[in-house]
């Protein structure tokens, strides 16, 4: 098997879409302890049922969590860092769309809410997992005392065509993107290594819908590789950001979006 990895991780939005892809690419590539949180727990038992059939090896754990409850997730962290022994790599990967409107027609509570989950829920969880991380001893210079890999967006870089209507979306990715900066500078002397990831369209049960129906098909035009990405190519891209073989890359937004804003 390949190591890629090593010691526990911890995701966010592990039931499905970027989250589960990257569960799975990990269990592929040499943890050995994953912890997967998610506010749906039955999709979230199917993926521990998949991944324990797949990877007996690994020990796993799921946990029903509410990113906005700042009580439930410092309680996470700390539950699986007691039963785990720490955490080696935390991936925010929890975060939702919006419905569709340009601002003179959104409603405040349809911007709170994606904020609420995207940016404020990220940074909830990050706080936390570097809490727990400046406890660890450091491994040495390239893995230090832990990883933390943000998932952002290509729209945390650059912005849609107006008429999308996404506001709250873009606004929490450029959120995102600014959080992992800032605290990347700041921890990095500690020993722990902060990135985002910036992808493109993915084919996720989030747009799964529009894909179907075609009504992407003239966005996915634009891509010069003319498709949606698939799941596990974010999550490979992850797996590099959340490895030694990203060890010099710190406060990074990486776009992996099929050369679209290139």
């Amino acid at each position: 098997m390949a190591s890629q990895l090593q010691g526990t991780a911890f995701i966010t939005g592990g039931a499905s879409g970027i989250g589960k892809a990257t569960a799975h690419v990990f269990a592929k590539n040499g943890i050995s302890g994953l912890v997967l949180a998610d506010v749906n727990m039955a999709l979230l038992a199917e993926t521990i049922a998949e991944l324990r059939i797949q990877h007996p090896q690994i020990r796993l754990a799921a946990l029903q969590l509410d990113v906005t409850d700042e009580g439930a997730v410092e309680a996470a962290v700390r539950e699986t860092a007691e039963k785990f022994g720490g955490i080696d790599i935390g991936v925010n990967a929890a975060g939702i769309s919006c419905r569709p409107a340009p601002s003179h027609d959104m409603e405040l509570a349809d911007w709170q809410r994606v904020i609420d989950i995207n940016q404020t829920g990220l940074w909830i969880c990050q706080r936390a997992l570097i809490r727990q991380m400046l406890k660890q001893e450091s491994r040495g210079a390239r893995e230090g005392r832990g990883t933390i890999v943000n998932i952002a967006s290509m729209y945390g870089v650059t912005a849609p065509p107006g008429a999308f209507g996404v506001g709250p979306y873009v606004a929490s990715k450029h959120a995102v993107v600014g959080i992992t900066k800032m605290d990347a500078k700041a921890y990095a002397k500690e020993g722990i290594r902060i990135n985002a990831i910036c992808p493109g369209w993915v084919n996720t049960p989030m747009i799964s819908r529009s894909i179907e129906s075609g009504a992407l098909d003239s966005q996915f035009a634009m891509v010069p590789l003319g498709r949606p990405a698939v799941a596990d190519e974010i999550a490979n891209a992850i797996l590099f950001l959340a490895s030694p073989m990203s060890s010099y890359m710190c406060g990074a937004a990486m776009v992996v979006d099929g050369g679209l804003t290139a």
